[in-house]
């Protein structure tokens, strides 16, 4: 039996950290042979060590492709594990992980492509797709768009696969539907960087407060735009209807708090944390942009606004306000919705056929 390495050097946890822990985990579970390569100082790392998962770990950085040393290494470990295929999830671990795979020869070398922001068509780029890679596997449907938007010729798109990412039904999910709340709350969650634009949040709450529609926005999240957004929300006086909460541990918990969940990205390869909102019953209002028509229904499940569009974010929110038998309706059609398309065993099931059968 063949064996799959799972190979992220990221030190933070986000989508593709989570995505390659779970994948792994759930192969693990149902026999098949798996293999993680993670940055020594990561999250990943440490939860890897709280399982049987086999790992190891190594430190990279975006130079590292160019470090002789670093390919031999890699080279060693993937025939001492016996890889045959090899899932990589950053981009600077495909300009080395790839080559090392290639050059050893494993046959099935899959980019997991979860940003919806287009290649660029660099000289390096096109080597690595023309010549290494076999396999993309995309997290929706705008993330494929994007892969090919700078260069159509850059890889074959019949060999570029869409999963959706999956979502874990917690057993108790009711707990975190359907809460009565005294307040009008809103909420955003995710990381404080200019992808998130939570600084167009703050301008959204000036001009709910504006015009006195009775309101909370609470952030959770931790970034490096903290301190900007806290300025901003001093500036403009806005310290009694914003919270930042910091890092949220329990996701659902924190979003049953609200009446709408708000997300102002400029970019989403998978909305995850749009699915979570639909769980615990909560409309959205969001951009039409990347893979967000693809997670949210506009008008069915929640509302799609024209990008960084202030006004039309506030009219959005402000229906909602005055039509309450509405947002719980599109709370509820969000909620089927989920349970239909972006079930966790569902999507695991599919990425294990597509992993080890091929399919």
């Amino acid at each position: 039996m063949g064996c799959t390495c799972f190979f992220n050097t990221a030190v933070a946890w986000g989508g593709g950290e989570k995505w390659h822990f779970e994948v792994s985990q759930y192969l693990h579970q149902n026999g098949h042979r798996v293999f993680v390569v993670a940055h020594h100082d990561s999250v990943l790392h440490q939860k890897l060590r709280k399982t049987k998962i086999p790992f190891s770990t190594i430190k990279l950085t975006n130079l590292s492709f160019l470090n002789p040393f670093k390919h031999k290494l890699l080279q060693k470990l993937f025939v001492e594990k016996e890889i045959t295929q090899l899932v990589m999830n950053l981009s600077r671990d495909v300009k080395i992980a790839s080559v090392a795979a290639k050059k050893v020869g494993i046959t099935r070398i899959i980019y997991r492509r979860g940003s919806a922001i287009p290649i660029k068509n660099s000289y390096l780029n096109r080597y690595l797709f023309q010549n290494v890679l076999t396999e993309i596997l995309a997290n929706s449907e705008a993330t494929k768009r994007t892969i090919l938007e700078n260069n159509s010729t850059l890889f074959p798109i019949k060999k570029i696969k869409v999963i959706y990412n999956g979502i874990q039904i917690p057993p108790t999910i009711e707990a975190y539907q359907n809460k009565a709340l005294e307040t009008f709350t809103l909420i955003n969650l995710g990381r404080l960087e200019y992808q998130k634009n939570q600084t167009f949040l703050l301008d959204v709450a000036h001009q709910l407060k504006a015009k006195k529609i009775p309101f909370r926005l609470l952030i959770g999240g931790e970034g490096r735009l903290r301190e900007e957004l806290e300025n901003k929300i001093q500036q403009l006086q806005l310290t009694n209807v914003v919270q930042l909460e910091g890092f949220i541990e329990n996701p659902l918990e924190f979003i049953a708090k609200g009446s709408v969940f708000l997300l102002s990205s400029h970019w989403e390869g998978f909305g995850y944390v749009l699915a979570e909102a639909a769980l615990c019953k909560k409309p959205v209002v969001a951009f039409d942009i990347s893979s967000n028509p693809e997670v949210v229904i506009n008008q069915k499940t929640g509302i799609l606004t024209t990008p960084n569009n202030v006004e039309a974010f506030v009219e959005a929110i402000t229906y909602l306000y005055h039509h309450r038998a509405q947002l719980l309706q599109m709370g509820e059609n969000g909620y089927a919705y989920v349970l239909q398309n972006f079930e966790r065993n569902k999507q695991l099931k599919t990425i294990e056929d597509y992993l080890i059968h091929g399919a």
